[in-house]
């Protein structure tokens, strides 16, 4: 079993910086996938990146692509997303979840944080 917590979000300026953090508990985490996922109001959920378990990868859809990192810290069992350059279309709940493998569906992840909410504003 690992259990997701996401930390960091907030309230921020068009042009600012946030950096989310996904805590995990479970000595197997070191083994997982992760990704980040965001839900804006009223829409669906959507994958936005995501880091092998090794972070010897990394993958990020075009919107984010430049402006998000993703990596983590093994030995702190903690997976980061640094969100620069941020737009009021990153506005969402953001959720980090464990998989096996990187993958960008979500049904294909078998662990989900509850969700840090992240707005911002024009």
């Amino acid at each position: 079993q690992v259990q997701l917590v996401e930390s960091g979000g907030g309230l921020v300026q068009a042009g600012g910086s946030l950096r989310l953090s996904c805590a995990a508990s479970g000595r197997t985490f070191s083994s997982y996938a992760v990704g980040w996922f965001r839900q804006p109001p009223g829409k669906e959920r959507e994958f936005v990146g995501g880091i092998s378990w090794s972070g010897g990868s990394t993958y990020y859809v075009d919107s984010v692509k430049g402006r998000f990192t993703i990596s983590r810290d093994n030995a702190k069992n903690t997976v980061y997303l640094q969100m620069n350059s941020l737009k009021p279309e990153d506005t969402a709940v953001y959720y980090c979840a464990a998989s096996r493998g990187l993958m960008n569906m979500a049904t294909s992840y078998d662990y989900w944080g509850q969700g840090t909410q992240v707005t911002v504003s024009s």
